[in-house]
């Protein structure tokens, strides 16, 4: 965990690491609760990167799709 993380991030973080390696996937499960918590707190403006990133495109809340109005 990053060096500047509450501690309700790192029980986050521990409670899906543990979530991974009950599942049979201990390889990866610190990755993925890494990388899991780094994207709730981009999301959530708690890193420097994280507001900008958040309001880059609006198609990712959207499930990838931009919409387009028809010119018919």
């Amino acid at each position: 965990m990053p060096a500047g993380s509450s501690s309700k991030r790192e029980r986050q973080y521990e409670h899906i690491k543990e979530s991974y390696e009950k599942r049979g996937q201990k390889g990866r499960a610190e990755e993925i609760a890494a990388r899991t918590v780094n994207k709730e707190r981009a999301e959530a403006g708690e890193t420097k990167s994280g507001k900008s990133r958040s309001s880059r495109s609006s198609s990712s809340k959207s499930g990838g799709k931009k919409s387009r109005s028809s010119s018919r």
